[in-house]
């Protein structure tokens, strides 16, 4: 849903160190798009094979992953499903955007603006059926669990959380809040180095603790929910037209309840600039009460190096590349074996 409200939100930077024997459960919508955005040439044209497959996503989910998989976290990536008819709205808007985004680029193609292609590329991103298939299976391939959600992924992985399957979600929005995830752990699966103006920037994971939200914006769930639908969540994008996070914190604070909240907003004479053109009731019964499996069993599968370079191989990744990385997780495993003996 990307809420607004980091802004507002405490986090803790921690090391990946500390995740170490951790089972993560990845928002993988979210893991995938990051890294067909973001894996890019300097033109902004994704990463491809000479016959022109894009493999922007399976460079992150293999290389992103392994550094993980050798820091000795276990990863399960959830899929969504199907999508409520709320929804709708939202994927339209990002259509209307990609398609803003496309004709932008091909502006900037045509006056060869370096910099403005690579800004227009990465808004026009998409994830068909091709990727999505491709993606599960280097995932099953690489030892990593895949769960299909029935609906929201988000939604899904919160549920591992809460249920302790997982130790936490991984996602760069905020939603997995809204869903009850205990914990939620963003800068997972970035690069570990950042460029920026004064040279390069390590990236370290954040983690944000649902207990720790509550507390420091003196909320209850039910309450940081409609904090979140008055800022804008999937359902009703872009929220109460007018409201920010910190305006929006400060009427949930007075009025406690949704009822008196939403009362308020819709009849109340001082918020009578503010227009409600959703029904609140169906947003918040949407988060609340998400379609999501309960009591899912969760399989690691093997590892299988075959596998794994018979698909990387196929869009012509380096095959010494590839190696470099299995002999490493060679030797962690053989560690492993030792220490066990031992």
């Amino acid at each position: 849903m990307g809420l607004q409200i980091g802004e507002i939100i405490p986090k803790k930077e921690i090391q990946f160190s500390h995740l170490k024997g951790k089972i993560i459960a990845v928002d993988a919508f979210n893991a995938i798009y990051q890294f067909l955005t973001t894996i890019r040439q300097p033109d902004g044209t994704p990463l491809k094979d000479s016959k022109g497959n894009t493999t922007s996503h399976l460079s992150g989910l293999f290389y992103r992953n392994m550094n993980l998989i050798l820091e000795d976290i276990k990863l399960i990536y959830v899929f969504d499903g199907e999508s409520p008819e709320m929804k709708r709205k939202t994927l339209e808007n990002r259509k209307e955007i990609k398609d803003y985004a496309r004709e932008k680029y091909q502006q900037a193609v045509k006056e060869k603006d370096i910099k403005a292609m690579g800004k227009y590329a990465r808004s026009d991103v998409s994830l068909d059926e091709q990727k999505i298939k491709e993606s599960k299976e280097l995932l099953i391939a690489m030892g990593i669990a895949v769960l299909q959600a029935p609906g929201e992924g988000e939604a899904q992985a919160s549920c591992l959380v809460k249920e302790g399957k997982a130790y936490a979600v991984a996602s760069q929005d905020y939603d997995c809040l809204l869903f009850e995830t205990p914990k939620l752990i963003q800068n997972l699966s970035l690069a570990r180095k950042r460029k920026t103006i004064s040279g390069f920037k390590e990236v370290f994971p954040q983690v944000i603790e649902l207990k720790n939200v509550l507390e420091e914006l003196n909320l209850n769930q039910e309450q940081l929910i409609c904090l979140g639908i008055l800022t804008g969540t999937d359902y009703n994008p872009k929220g109460v037209k007018g409201l920010g996070p910190k305006k929006s914190l400060k009427i949930v604070q007075e009025y406690k309840t949704k009822e008196r909240i939403f009362n308020a907003i819709e009849k109340d004479e001082k918020f009578e600039k503010y227009e409600i053109d959703f029904d609140w009731n169906i947003v918040y019964d949407l988060i609340k009460n998400p379609d999501i499996y309960k009591n899912q069993k969760i399989d690691f599968p093997k590892i299988n190096e075959n596998r794994i370079k018979t698909l990387l191989l196929n869009y012509e990744f380096s095959e010494k590349r590839i190696d470099s990385q299995l002999e490493k997780l060679n030797e962690i495993e053989k560690q492993k074996g030792q220490k066990t003996l031992f």
